[in-house]
């Protein structure tokens, strides 16, 4: 599996949004974009995650950064998540997993002491050029969120 780094340049991709437009990151060229990859909407931990990312959007978006999250979820289920949520910011469907793959986000992992194979809870950061500032795997869904910011001086 690849994992990314800071100085990589972020893999393209265009997916569907919870309402089914397209959404590509090159669209957000010239933005600094957080994309971060989570298992599955409306489970607690991911549920948690995505409430933090809502509830600190207006400083992120202040500071310059767009929120993009990527699961495997269909753009239906994204749809249900966002309207019971309240969530204000993209969530995108990765189906077929391509781009969490691209992304080093999908493969094996430890899960209760035992090996998986899923989705690898990873946040990063893209600069205006398209380049990642910061790649960060095996996140915690809680706290996470605030520790970004401290790390992003937000």
């Amino acid at each position: 599996m690849t994992r990314l780094s800071a100085g990589d340049k972020a893999p393209d991709f265009t997916l569907q949004d919870s309402e089914g437009t397209e959404v590509s990151l090159s669209d957000f060229r010239g933005k600094s974009v957080v994309v971060y990859f989570y298992p599955a909407a409306s489970t607690p931990g991911c549920t948690k995650q995505a409430c933090d990312f809502r509830d600190n959007l207006g400083e992120l978006n202040d500071a310059g950064f767009t929120v993009l999250g990527i699961s495997p979820d269909k753009p239906a289920k994204l749809a249900k998540f966002v309207a019971e949520e309240n969530l204000t910011f993209p969530l995108l469907s990765d189906p077929d997993r391509e781009v969490l793959t691209a992304w080093g986000a999908y493969g094996e992992k430890q899960l209760y002491g035992k090996t998986v194979t899923g989705v690898i809870r990873s946040t990063f950061i893209v600069d205006p050029e398209g380049v990642i500032t910061h790649a960060l795997y095996n996140v915690r869904a809680t706290g996470h969120v605030a520790k970004l910011r401290k790390d992003l001086k937000v």
